[in-house]
């Protein structure tokens, strides 16, 4: 996935200033893909020059509002049901528990209980999220649940597997 389709799928129900597609980044998108302000609005430049958004409206002090074109519309519309998803082939945290035997007994169980706090962590946030939100009948709200209760179970999971690997450690 990249940002340009994510910019896309969230642009398919309402134009949006890049201030608003931020927000949303924040507030739904950032378990999924997150993205910095400076990123979003370069892509949405770049949007725009391949006539795949164009600005719908400007607005006080030159804010932009944007809207797919129906060009942008076709693209999404490929990179969903033409382009097959990558599975990610690299995890550094896994691969840091792999040689947790270079570690001594407390530096092994400090690294798992850091990836026990982030997992506790990102699951906080989601839930937040899911409050946090005024969920509606829209496409972008139901199926960005569907996108959150993946995040939720897998940060449960991340942190189930964390408690069981404390656990395993052997200890003085």
């Amino acid at each position: 996935m990249s940002l340009r389709h994510a910019l896309l799928g969230l642009l398919v129900e309402h134009p949006a200033s890049g201030y608003d597609l931020l927000k949303l980044f924040e507030g739904s998108l950032a378990n999924v893909w997150p993205a910095s302000q400076s990123q979003i609005y370069t892509e949405l430049t770049k949007l725009a020059a391949d006539e795949l958004i164009t600005v719908s409206e400007i607005g006080p002090r030159g804010r932009k509002e944007y809207a797919l074109t129906d060009a942008g519309r076709a693209e999404l519309r490929h990179w969903l049901v033409e382009s097959k998803p990558s599975r990610p082939t690299r995890n550094p945290s896994l691969l840091r528990v792999f040689f947790l035997g270079v570690l001594d007994p407390e530096q092994r169980e400090a690294v798992l209980d850091e990836m026990l706090e982030h997992a506790k962590r990102d699951r906080a946030a989601m839930e937040h999220i899911s409050t946090a939100i005024d969920w509606d009948d829209s496409d972008l709200s139901r199926y960005g649940r569907m996108a959150l209760e993946w995040g939720l179970r897998f940060s449960a999971m991340r942190r189930d597997w964390a408690e069981w690997a404390v656990d395993q450690l052997d200890r003085p």
